[in-house]
């Protein structure tokens, strides 16, 4: 349609009136301490060379938040061997700052309760505390949109590579190994991942070789020696690894060594993992910034949550680093999946107890459930396991 030079026309900065803004007000906020019980103790190598006692039960913090509106968001974070009492205890101060707040606002809020606990720092135990209730308040906001988590941030796929760890631990006889090996890959797991870091490299050398040809040339192995090694031995023993082409050499080094992993990285051709340990941005952005690994690995209960998470998945996709957050595959799902770059998910079946629901895997890899938010809910059992509790705000 022409329109001619006499005629006045009123351009509206909309094509239609938009539907007024919905917003909410965070009702009330309920935290748990659960102790998940592991079947039987296991060890990597930080026990084999004694600065670790093996690892029996795996404490929880998980945070509950519910709007005025009828809204719900569930969120955890989690503890190995000490600090889950510690965490919690910080949650129960800084959670009350939440109650009358817009649960929309996850960039201010996380912000605010780092403030709340200003002179606890903003690492470890305090971002670990807030991590629990930033990721329920993420929950909050896909579920309210009715959508998951992965399609809330913008997924790039709709299923991710996904890697078993929980079946090849130190304290395992090689023989259980290949066991829990072939359980894996029937139930529709990719990838197998072994501990290594024996203080006797040949040890490790073996159970690789017998796990590679146990495994054929084509399936993707991946080590970890859990910081065990000093730069002399992972360059000594990550050359000798060359031959087994695998997809990552996992902590090589102690987690703090920027320096000495991006030595590895450029002197090896097997790709170098890390960074699961660390726990804030800073710490993250000076490994990605010196080159210290191929795989980034945040975990995002221990950065603080999925706020400080999506700040460190942005510096490693400037910086072209593929993504292999640690852990809790029940959240890092849904941030592999809405990674633009190449992207795995570990797989543990330690928490499943713990949820109502499952997760599919399939040819390989890990389908983002068609449930909205983290399409989580919580099981009887982890209500049998919950040590403490408190509520905050209505109900309280």
């Amino acid at each position: 349609m022409s329109i001619a030079p006499s005629e006045s026309v009123v351009f509206k900065p909309w094509a239609s009136a938009p539907g007024e803004a919905t917003t909410d007000r965070i009702q009330s906020v309920r935290l748990s301490l659960v102790n998940l019980p592991l079947h039987a103790p296991i060890s990597d190598a930080k026990v084999l060379t004694g600065r670790q006692k093996p690892l029996t039960e795996i404490a929880f913090l998980f945070a509950e938040i519910r709007t005025e509106g009828g809204h719900e968001g569930l969120g955890f974070s989690y503890s190995k061997r000490a600090g889950g009492p510690a965490i919690y205890a910080h949650a129960k101060e800084i959670a009350p700052e939440l109650i009358g707040e817009d649960p929309s606002d996850t960039g201010r809020l996380w912000s605010k309760l780092v403030w709340a606990g200003a002179s606890m720092g903003r690492s470890g135990v305090a971002v670990q505390g807030i991590a629990a209730l930033d990721i329920a308040l993420w929950d909050l906001k896909a579920r309210r949109a009715g959508l998951p988590l992965a399609k809330l941030l913008g997924a790039h796929r709709d299923s991710v590579d996904v890697y078993n760890t929980s079946g090849g631990y130190l304290s395992m006889p090689i023989k259980e190994v290949l066991e829990n090996v072939d359980l894996a890959r029937a139930r529709g797991v990719g990838g197998i991942k072994l501990k290594v870091g024996s203080p006797d490299p040949s040890v490790d050398l073996k159970r690789v070789e017998a796990v590679r040809e146990h495994l054929g040339d084509d399936v993707p192995l991946m080590v970890d020696a859990n910081q065990q090694w000093d730069r002399i031995t992972a360059t000594r023993v990550g050359r000798v690894l060359e031959n087994f082409n695998l997809t990552w050499i996992e902590e090589p080094l102690d987690a703090y060594d920027a320096e000495g992993h991006a030595a590895l990285a450029a002197t090896l051709d097997t790709p170098i993992a890390t960074g699961e340990m660390l726990t804030s941005v800073g710490e993250h952005a000076a490994l990605i910034e010196a080159g210290s690994s191929d795989f980034v690995q945040p975990d995002a209960p221990r950065v603080g949550g999925i706020t400080p998470f999506l700040r460190i998945a942005a510096l490693a996709d400037h910086k072209g680093r593929a993504l292999a957050p640690h852990f809790v595959m029940e959240i890092h799902l849904h941030l592999s999946a809405a990674y633009p770059r190449t992207a795995w998910v570990e797989h543990f079946e330690w928490l499943e107890p713990m949820f109502n629901e499952r997760l599919e895997l399939k040819d390989g890899r890990m389908i983002i459930p068609n449930r909205a938010g983290l399409g989580l809910s919580l099981s009887e059992q982890a209500a049998a396991w919950t040590t403490e509790s408190a509520v905050f705000g209505s109900g309280a």
